[in-house]
């Protein structure tokens, strides 16, 4: 029987997203790719160092322990090394016990032409051309952001943090707001408060982890209190009063409880995210991640008028 990604919460992963590759890539853009093919032969049997996104896959690996012959999650690499090169990152996988058995190389290719293919909710990766060429084709992708300092947290926990419009939600109501101001976002969303907003390019992925949160509080019935949820989620927004009634609403549509929401107003996100410090954190301004990205994994979702050719490019990946 084929293996059936169609009822799995899927995440397509770059190894630029699991793992810290500046050394390799270093040797790339200097010594061009035959010194890099080498390179990668001398050094495939040393494991690579987590990267930035390497806790989320962990802990979101890790719920596959609730129903270990219908896993939850699935984690397939889309790499575009070839499979020689990309030995040492498959090996890196397995010495770090990632449960991650899935991979495609494509010498060089463009991986995102694959995320239909295998039912993915989420690609991840640092190299922004690829997350740029995924989310013009319409797909669910985010560049994860350099980080001198990833978080590698011993929590069970798995806490997950969403920006709302723009990522979650379509940009729709973010334009009125660019385009007319405060007050007529304010007047606007009060009189669609009850409309569910258009789902954005990450609402799959919210979806897909709150049927795995139902899936846990199944568990944790029939494990008679000795399972405790895992999965948290939280919104993250500068929306506030009134306008937080929608977000409300169209979490309502989709069928998504989520566990915890801010509704800041234009406060600082990193304030509160600071304190709440969740496993990684989705957001589609990239200046909003400038004060987030050192303190915890932070993704850029670039779609929508903020992220249009004509709005100027903030910090290119390395």
């Amino acid at each position: 029987m084929p293996y059936e990604l169609a009822e799995r919460l899927v995440i397509g992963l770059a190894s630029s997203a699991l793992f810290d590759l500046s050394a390799s890539d270093r040797v790339f853009r200097e010594q061009g790719e035959e010194a890099y093919r080498l390179y990668q032969r001398e050094h495939e049997n040393e494991p690579l160092a987590a990267g930035v996104a390497f806790t989320f896959i962990r802990k979101l690996l890790s719920l596959n322990a609730l129903a270990p012959d219908d896993p939850l999650v699935e984690v397939v690499l889309l790499s575009r090394n070839d499979p020689d090169t990309g030995l040492r990152v498959m090996r890196s996988i397995e010495h770090h016990q990632l449960g991650i058995t899935r991979a495609v190389f494509l010498q060089g290719r463009y991986p995102h032409r694959f995320i239909p293919a295998l039912n993915i909710s989420l690609f991840l990766s640092a190299n922004r051309e690829d997350v740029d060429r995924a989310i013009a084709a319409g797909y669910p992708a985010g560049r994860v952001m350099p980080s001198r300092n990833p978080l590698v947290d011993e929590r069970d926990e798995l806490h997950i943090a969403f920006d709302f419009d723009g990522v979650l939600a379509s940009d729709a109501s973010e334009v009125i707001f660019q385009d007319q101001g405060l007050d007529a976002f304010l007047a606007h969303e009060r009189e669609h408060a009850e409309v569910p907003a258009a789902p954005g390019v990450l609402a799959d992925l919210v979806r897909r982890l709150a049927v795995v949160q139902q899936r846990e509080r199944a568990h944790a019935q029939t494990a008679e209190g000795s399972y405790q949820p895992r999965v948290r989620v939280s919104i993250v927004t500068a929306r506030n009063a009134p306008a937080h009634e929608r977000v409300v609403h169209t979490l309502r549509d989709w069928g998504v409880t989520v566990n915890e929401a801010y509704f800041l107003g234009g406060i600082a996100k990193h304030h509160v995210l600071k304190v709440i410090q969740p496993d990684i954190f989705f957001d589609d301004q990239s200046s909003h991640l400038t004060d987030t990205s050192d303190i915890m994994p932070s993704v850029h979702v670039p779609v929508g008028r903020l992220n249009s050719p004509s709005t100027p490019a903030e910090g290119d990946d390395t």
